[in-house]
């Protein structure tokens, strides 16, 4: 946010989440306070590398040919994941992957929701993406795939998982091997997303990004912070790449990102 002042949002990353849930806590049966135990030591050791500077090395000594296939890499899997939740991709026993049926009505919602926000984009109209969100929502109702919400407002309830993390069963030195992992996983889902946002912005300066260390210690102590809160690794979302597409070159908006996620806390019924 402003300190760093970059529009990259942060949040739990997806590939992290699942990380979390199927192969550290159902995978391997540890325990979900547990894994968060983890998770604010591999936070940790994030904010002591970055203050090292040593990712900041790690970052500027990958090559940059690497650097994007990352970013592309990461775009391709959330692609992936978003089409096989609309069923547009099923599995298929020879080819492993599919294309859906047409006839679903999910998979009619999504293609006239990709193709509503493509001609939106393409007329470069402002809130493209969020009037075409708007628009596959009401046209999923028109379908039955989804309704009005029963309720508008839900007061949070944070206290079943904040501080609920149990640090004394993640020092075991069983679990050093997963707070690695997480480390590394977080390092490159950065690397990706940095340098796809601050490409798209124009913020990359011979090949390097300025402040990338602001960039690193902000991610470090949001992972130690969510931790605390009951949070998995928190990351750069490349999902910031809609702001800067929109207009998005400060800090500034970030802050009102997370004005906008605090807001969205008392508004989960609408998400169902």
């Amino acid at each position: 946010g402003l300190y760093a002042n970059y529009p990259i949002a942060m949040a739990p990353g997806m590939s992290l989440n699942a990380y979390f849930t199927y192969s550290v806590c159902l995978g391997m049966g540890i325990p979900w306070r547990t894994a968060l135990g983890v998770v604010f030591l591999s936070g940790v050791l994030f904010v002591l590398l970055t203050i090292t500077r040593v990712r900041e090395q790690i970052v500027n000594g990958i090559p940059n040919c690497l650097k994007h296939s990352t970013a592309a890499g990461i775009g391709m899997f959330i692609a992936f994941v978003g089409l096989r939740n609309a069923k547009l991709v099923v599995a298929n026993p020879a080819t492993f992957v599919g294309i859906g049926s047409l006839s679903l009505p999910e998979v009619q919602v999504a293609c006239f929701g990709l193709v509503f926000t493509l001609i939106l984009m393409a007329r470069k109209i402002n809130g493209a993406i969020l009037i075409g969100i708007a628009g596959t929502m009401l046209f999923g109702i028109l379908r039955g795939l989804t309704h009005w919400p029963t309720a508008w407002l839900s007061i949070p309830h944070p206290g079943g998982t904040f501080l609920q993390l149990d640090l004394r069963a993640a020092v075991h030195l069983g679990l050093f091997e997963i707070v690695f992992a997480f480390l590394f996983v977080d390092l490159f889902d950065n690397v990706g997303t940095l340098v796809g946002v601050c490409e798209q912005g124009g913020f990359v300066k011979d090949g390097r990004i300025p402040r990338v260390g602001r960039v690193l210690l902000a991610d470090g102590v949001g992972t130690v912070f969510g931790a605390l809160t009951g949070t998995s690794t928190v990351t750069s979302y490349i999902e910031s790449a809609a702001g800067v597409a929109a207009g998005a070159r400060t800090g500034l908006s970030n802050v009102f990102v997370a004005l906008l996620f605090l807001m969205a806390m008392f508004f989960s019924p609408i998400a169902g």
